[in-house]
Order: structure tokens, then C-alpha cells, then sequence
């Protein structure tokens, strides 16, 4: 599968964290962010495992020894590409749920912002859903205890908007997020920047299902 991204200079902004030389696209990127947005270009560019080590530290400009000094291995930076983003994404819904917020907004707010954050950072997610197998068994541990903090939180907010009476207790909470996620899941498979709809009316078309599936 092609990478969504628009080249090199794409997943240099998108490694870079808000605020530095990198990120606004002046200046070199620090080595930990080089070797995450050539892992990244080319993991999706022409898969995990097809890629070795030897083209990432070369895309990167980088020697094998700087590689394993901050990651040890490939297998580490697979895992910290789907980790930057399911870190970013608990930070969010974490501020959303404690937003104060009516109930049924929090939880419109958390199901367009986990589809919005997917989209901006597709090909992490394109990585890691066709690559997980690939982790060691101890990383994919990780990464399931990772998720499943996160789908807790968010059934969290579903469970109190159903016992609140503001949501249809028909449906099984766990079964509401499981069908929320999976769409999410799978857009790594059919959106396309140059489409119809931007990524927010994508999320908000979802977001709205969702609604609609757990209103009384």
C-alpha cells in the first residue's frame, strides 16, 4: 500500500513535536525524530517488514548505532510509532472526559476526536493495524494493556450517560465501543486526502452514528 503522506518533508513536521525548529520546518530535527519519520515513510511505503534496518538509518542520515542507542531495535520503533499516537489520543480523551461537559457532548467530543487524530496521523495507524503481529510478544502485550486503558475510559463515559438515562442501555456498552472503533479502524483502508470530506466531517459523520445508535 502507498504511504498517504505527502513525502519526507511530511513525516518530518508530523515526528517533530509542536513548538520546535523541526516542526515549523527549519533546522535539522533531532536524531530520535529523523529515524521515527523515515521508519515511518518507509514502513508505509513499502511495508514493516519488507524494510531494514540499514534503509532507515540511511533515509535518516543517520549510523546503525544511533539507531540502537535510541531504540534498540525495529521492532522498537514500530512500537513507538502506534505508541506517539495512542499517547496523544489518551491525552485528549482523558481532557474531554474531564471536561465537565454535559455527558452526551463529552462523548461526541471523544468519538470525532479519536477518527480526527487517526486521520491526521493515518499512516501510524496504517503501520501498526497491518504490522502488530510483527511486535514481539512482550511489546504486544503493551500495546493491548495501552488500548485497553483507553477503550475503558471511553466506555467509562458511555456507562455514565446510560445510567444517567441519557443514552439507550439496550446495547451493552462494551458492543457501542466496539462498533465505534472498529469504524475507526478501518479508515486507514478507504480515506483519502484529496476525497470529498474533510477529516473533521468525516469524524462528525461518525460521531453522529454513534449518537444516534445510543439515543433512548
Amino acid at each position: 500500500m502507498a504511504s498517504r503522506t505527502a513525502g519526507k518533508d511530511h513525516t518530518d513536521r508530523a515526528a517533530a513535536p509542536p513548538g520546535t525548529a523541526a516542526a515549523a520546518g527549519g533546522g535539522e530535527a533531532p536524531v530520535p525524530q529523523r529515524l521515527m519519520a523515515a521508519a515511518t515513510r518507509l514502513f508505509a511505503e513499502r511495508g514493516y517488514d519488507r524494510t531494514s534496518v540499514q534503509e532507515i538509518v540511511e533515509a535518516a542520515g543517520v549510523t546503525k548505532g544511533a539507531l540502537y542507542h535510541y531504540f534498540g531495535s525495529k521492532d522498537d520503533l514500530l512500537h513507538e510509532i502506534y505508541g506517539r499516537l495512542l499517547r496523544l489520543q489518551q491525552e485528549r480523551l482523558d481532557r474531554v472526559a474531564d471536561s465537565g461537559s454535559g455527558v452526551e457532548e463529552r462523548v461526541r467530543a471523544a468519538a470525532a476526536d479519536v477518527v480526527v487524530t487517526t486521520i491526521e496521523n493515518l499512516d501510524d495507524a496504517m503501520i501498526f493495524f497491518r504490522s502488530m503481529h510483527q511486535l514481539s510478544d512482550e511489546k504486544q502485550k503493551q500495546v493491548r494493556a495501552e488500548r485497553r486503558r483507553y477503550h475503558e475510559r471511553f466506555r467509562a463515559l458511555v456507562e455514565e450517560g446510560q445510567r444517567a438515562g441519557v443514552f439507550t442501555d439496550e446495547t451493552p456498552a462494551d458492543l457501542v465501543v466496539d462498533y465505534h472503533f472498529g469504524s475507526v479502524h478501518h479508515l486507514s483502508s478507504w480515506y483519502r486526502p484529496d476525497g470529498r470530506l474533510t477529516p473533521q466531517q468525516v469524524a462528525d459523520h461518525l460521531a453522529g452514528l454513534l449518537m444516534r445508535a445510543l439515543r433512548p
